[in-house]
């Protein structure tokens, strides 16, 4: 069994809990138009600069995986699966999930949400731990930003926190898309609705841009500046007056 992936990348301290392992995928359902790491939307492996990624076996992941066990013993940490979107790779997803719980290694999924109810849910079964992306609050302007509604993704996040799951919203902060006070209120009803109490959210900042260059793709968001945390204290008020704790 065999996908296809950008990148593993050791001693990762911001995707998940502890010290962890980040598999990247390649290939993702949505497109959002500031994406730092456009490298791993295509599903088909590409050229150019060593961001065209490559075939990897579930064996040869698996035992990158296991390599660093006694460090996610040491500091309650584990594997994350990223991408891209690992969704797009279901059976490879789930029998690396699988395996990796039963040789006792805590997993977690960054995800768009974006996929079969059907398929996230068998995955969930083997998920200890969801960062889950959310782009925008509004079905029409999540498409605008992503080239597909948010339907789906709603609809797994509500289904994977009733189901108990432990899942972590995450709202990338993008100037001019979803920065408003109005867009704040509106993510805060999804939030709830879905039964959620907590947000991360991630100030947009430009460490993708290099890699249009790399790639020799136009860059959307090239002369957008960088956002700050201290700048979003209102923005975070807002979540937090509605009793959502938000966080950066």
């Amino acid at each position: 069994m065999e996908a296809s992936i950008c990148n593993i990348q050791k001693f990762s301290l911001h995707d998940g809990p502890g010290i962890r392992t980040v598999v990247f995928f390649k290939g993702c359902p949505l497109r959002c138009r500031w994406c730092a790491n456009p490298e791993s939307q295509e599903r088909a492996l590409g050229t150019g600069q060593d961001l065209g990624g490559r075939r990897a076996c579930l064996e040869e992941v698996l035992e990158a995986c296991l390599q660093d066990k006694p460090f996610y013993e040491e500091s309650s940490g584990g594997v994350t699966l990223s991408g891209g979107e690992a969704l797009l790779w279901p059976d490879f997803t789930l029998a690396l999930l699988q395996t990796l719980r039963q040789k006792g290694v805590h997993t977690a999924l960054e995800t768009t949400g974006f996929a079969d109810p059907g398929v996230f849910q068998s995955v969930a079964g083997e998920t200890d731990y969801f960062l889950y992306d959310m782009k925008h609050w509004d079905s029409a302007r999540h498409r605008e930003g992503t080239g597909a509604d948010n339907r789906l993704i709603l609809e797994n996040l509500r289904w994977a926190i009733a189901a108990g799951k432990e899942v972590l919203p995450r709202i990338p902060v993008i100037p001019g898309y979803n920065d408003s006070l109005s867009d704040a209120a509106g993510f805060c009803r999804r939030l709830l609705e879905a039964g959620a109490k907590r947000v991360q959210l991630l100030p947009f900042h430009q460490l993708g841009e290099q890699k249009y260059v790399l790639l020799g793709r136009d860059y959307a968001y090239k002369d957008v500046p960088a956002l700050h945390p201290e700048e979003l204290k209102t923005y975070r008020q807002a979540f937090q007056q509605q009793g959502i704790d938000a966080f950066f």
